[in-house]
């Protein structure tokens, strides 16, 4: 089906369905119960999953397929929804054009950065993307907002204004992001028994666009230029003297990774139409490159796995505080209650960071492979248990693939 094996079909399927069912599969819980804290079904959090979920695709297909580790991806970032929010102040609220724009800007963009760091490998390229985000940053954060030629209004970030020119926008049309007349935060709630539902517009535009670029990457990972992206990252110097440059492969691999990342801000500001410089620091970068690690490096769903991951800890543990924890363990008496949530108080809220960290380490410590990884033991395990243990053969090892 479209070109893919039976075993990528599958996965397609697989995505596909998650993707679709998010708001029942993401809110397990009753709306009421003590419990619920942990139900991730509301829309602007599934909008940063799938959102998060094709920066990760489109990093992976640079880090996972050549192995050039860029340090600087939230740039291209940055420039998607700058480049969307001014599609909105000239045009119109409809986000088919500022989408385009986006994915066309940071193209070209990653262009000119890609052309320049690539001349450098290892270590140097990373520090040189590194150097050209946070160029962009600075550039971003103060020397565009000069008021003669103000291309992003500064720390205030930029965002459409009533005086706007708009020449596109219709008198009817909707006053925010829509999709032909339907806005992106128009949702449906369905409440079944005790659970409650929420299916946003916003949110399936972003989910059916991960789904387009996640069989793009599929196609890549695939094809014969995918394959010579491998062939870059297990031994490039071997590469060149075969005959064969490998710089256009990495520069094109570059340039498809950053339109990835420009597509992402774009959906970031069509969801919410203000765009800021801190969309281009460099812990935005660090982020999608331990959401790749930490799903799977050079996986096809490990980077959304990783993205879904760390973005549940951002937004879930970091809102329990300390009146949660006493409500949760109530039951217990004063003194031992009070020091259950003393133990468990630097791990939640503000130091969300740390339970991350700590589950980062014990993944790449005892997963390198990351969560696919995990998963594909998991199943192995479940495989041998239901044909009743480990026969003669399961004890044999064969070559990797």
């Amino acid at each position: 089906m479209l070109g893919l094996n039976k075993k990528d079909t599958s996965l397609l399927i697989v995505v596909a369905i998650l993707t679709l069912l998010a708001p029942f599969i993401l809110n397990p819980f009753p709306t009421d119960s003590a419990m619920a804290q942990f139900n991730a079904g509301y829309p602007d959090l599934m909008q940063r999953f799938v959102i998060f979920g094709i920066f990760a695709i489109g990093f992976n297909i640079l880090f996972g397929l050549t192995g050039y580790l860029s340090f600087g991806h939230a740039a291209f970032l940055g420039v998607g929804s700058y480049s969307a929010v001014w599609m909105f102040k000239l045009l119109s609220y409809n986000v088919i054009p500022a989408i385009a724009l986006s994915v066309v800007v940071a193209g070209l963009f990653s262009v000119l950065i890609g052309y320049v760091s690539l001349r450098r490998s290892g270590i140097y390229f990373s520090i040189l993307t590194l150097a050209f985000a946070q160029m962009s940053f600075a550039l971003a954060y103060s020397v565009l907002s000069n008021p003669k030629f103000n291309l992003t209004n500064g720390e205030t970030g930029l965002q459409v204004y009533a005086d706007d020119p708009q020449i596109l926008q219709g008198a009817n049309a909707p006053d925010l992001p829509h999709l032909f007349g339907l806005p992106m935060r128009a949702t449906y709630t369905m409440d079944v028994g005790a659970w409650s539902f929420d299916f946003n517009a916003g949110y399936y535009l972003c989910a059916v666009i991960m789904m387009v670029v996640f069989y793009l990457a599929i196609r890549i990972f695939r094809s014969p230029f995918g394959m010579m992206l491998r062939a870059v990252k297990s031994n490039q110097q071997r590469m060149n003297y075969t005959g064969l440059n490998s710089k256009p492969y990495t520069l094109a691999a570059f340039v498809i990774s950053g339109m990835y990342a420009g597509l992402a801000g774009g959906l970031m500001a069509a969801m919410d139409p203000l765009a800021g410089a801190e969309r281009m620091q460099w812990t935005a970068s660090g982020e999608v490159v331990l959401m790749t690690i930490l799903g799977g490096t050079g996986t096809l769903i490990g980077p959304v796995l990783g993205a879904g991951f760390i973005k549940y800890f951002e937004n879930i543990f970091s809102k329990i505080n300390d009146n949660v924890l006493h409500s949760w363990f109530a039951f217990l008496p004063d003194g031992l209650e009070d020091a259950v949530v003393f133990i468990i108080h630097p791990f939640i809220g503000k130091g969300w960071h740390l339970t991350l960290g700590i589950l980062f380490m014990l993944v790449v410590i005892y997963l390198p492979g990351g969560l696919v990884e995990g998963g594909q033991r998991l199943l192995n395990w479940i495989r041998r248990k239901s044909v009743g243990g480990d026969d003669t053969r399961e004890g044999k090892t064969e070559p990797a693939e």
